[in-house]
């Protein structure tokens, strides 16, 4: 009989392999809530094209945005909605989509530019944003179609000035274009700059030159999302771009870059801003 000493030690612990924990993983693509809500939001609107042709018809005329309810020299004309759509159609056309592509296009541009607008001014800045840069477009196609029938929907005024808001910070070092990104809520609040400096940023000037360009040959072509649709409302799109451009700095909360940092961050090279 073995003695205990000469008896192998006896291991309390069994050899069991070792768990790793995984790194959390970091979803694909994350929304801020208010961009969600307003997504959320034109989806159910646009059920409407299930309710009967009359219905849906009328809606439209209610709430799209028709130029000729502004002619005064045809007081006879009956156009549904009264003195009050008059009102709320600078803003409730937006809302309003001719089909799913026309809506899907719009929610695709939203996804990056509208997500890092979202994040900078929070829910009640970017829905107001939202909301002027929608008047904005509709006063645009309102100069230029005065005595248009057809109602105008969409939301690309809005998509467009978001757009053009989102530019004003995208290129800065740290930001969602730019070639040194921080996460998604720092790279949303980077400073901006002042536009005067980001107008004299060639990435700018590039966005700005293949944004109007593409939207000129689609409004001068008459080029249509598809067979369904005759002409894009290109003015307003333009009307929505330049409101979100000169009047980010009344919705930005983020204080404004240093003149001495801005030729620095807009070339992308500073250290920190």
């Amino acid at each position: 009989m073995d003695s205990p000493q000469d008896s192998p030690p006896h291991d309390p612990q069994p050899d069991v392999p070792a768990v790793v924990e995984a790194a959390p993983r970091e979803p694909i693509l994350t929304l801020p809530f208010a961009l969600t809500a307003y997504i959320v939001l034109l989806a159910l609107i646009h059920l409407r094209v299930l309710l009967p042709p009359d219905l849906e018809n009328w809606t439209i005329d209610v709430f799209g945005f028709i130029p000729k309810r502004y002619d005064s020299s045809l007081l006879n004309l009956q156009i549904p909605g009264g003195a009050g759509a008059k009102v709320w159609s600078f803003v409730t056309y937006s809302l309003l989509h001719a089909n799913l592509t026309h809506l899907g296009f719009n929610v695709l541009w939203l996804l990056p530019f509208g997500s890092a607008l979202a994040r900078r001014f929070g829910a009640i800045r970017f829905f107001l944003f939202l909301a002027v840069t929608a008047a904005a477009g509709a006063l645009a196609h309102l100069v230029t179609h005065e005595h248009a029938v057809a109602p105008m929907i969409g939301a690309s005024a809005s998509v467009s000035g978001a757009m053009a808001a989102a530019i004003r910070f995208a290129f800065v070092r740290g930001s969602f274009l730019s070639f040194s990104r921080s996460d998604a809520d720092t790279a949303a609040r980077v400073p901006a700059l002042p536009l005067s400096r980001a107008l004299r940023d060639g990435r700018v000037v590039g966005f700005l030159a293949v944004w109007f360009g593409v939207n000129i040959i689609f409004g001068v072509g008459a080029i249509g999302i598809d067979a369904e649709t005759t002409s894009v409302a290109w003015q307003a799109h333009i009307g929505g771009f330049f409101a979100g451009l000169l009047l980010f700095a009344l919705f930005d909360p983020v204080p404004r870059v240093r003149n001495d940092a801005a030729d620095a961050s807009s070339r992308d090279v500073s250290d920190r801003i």
